[in-house]
């Protein structure tokens, strides 16, 4: 990341109540909520563009469903007015919503990415932040991810899988910085 300016969105992924059901297992980062709100009171201080982002789950099980109360964004993090609320049913953001076209419009060509979950919908946006051109920046930190379970049974822990797609990402698609180091 080159540097933030005046026109560098931060783009706060799925930080909603229903990812605090057990139904997904171990976590990572706890200190996920405190880091992004940390971002936000400071993108907010500086008049800086902030976009939200609610994923709307077609599956009528998930906690993340509309019809569900998991969907809603948790209460630190709520959008204020003039803080577009981008709301999607795959993992980019990018893809059935117009996040491009606002970006593009207010001139936004580097972009902060944080939420939820690190390998789900943080990374297939930030890939395709990096794809799209935009200067990219995800906060290790402010990011966090759940174990899984692989194909061949085999489990990994929700630290694992939070570094290495960190990783991935890494140098290609984005610029990873904690949150102290994104803001000094």
């Amino acid at each position: 990341m080159e540097k933030i300016n005046q026109t560098t969105a931060l783009i706060i992924i799925d930080v909603q109540k229903g990812f605090d059901e057990p139904v997904w297992g171990e976590r990572n980062n706890p200190q996920a909520e405190d880091n992004i709100v940390k971002l936000l009171e400071a993108w907010r201080k500086h008049g800086r563009p902030v976009f939200h982002v609610q994923h709307m789950s077609l599956s009528p099980t998930s906690p993340l469903n509309p019809n569900h109360p998991g969907n809603a964004i948790k209460d630190a993090l709520q959008p204020r007015a003039g803080e577009p609320l981008i709301q999607k049913n795959v993992n980019s953001a990018f893809i059935g919503t117009d996040l491009e076209q606002q970006l593009r419009k207010r001139a936004c060509n580097s972009l902060v990415i944080v939420g939820l979950t690190t390998p789900h919908c943080v990374s297939t946006t930030t890939r395709m932040a990096g794809n799209l051109g935009f200067d990219t920046c995800l906060v290790s930190d402010a990011t966090a991810a759940f174990e899984l379970t692989g194909h061949d049974g085999r489990k990994y822990s929700a630290q694992e899988i939070h570094d290495v797609t960190l990783a991935t990402l890494h140098g290609e698609f984005a610029t990873v910085m904690d949150t102290i180091s994104l803001l000094s």
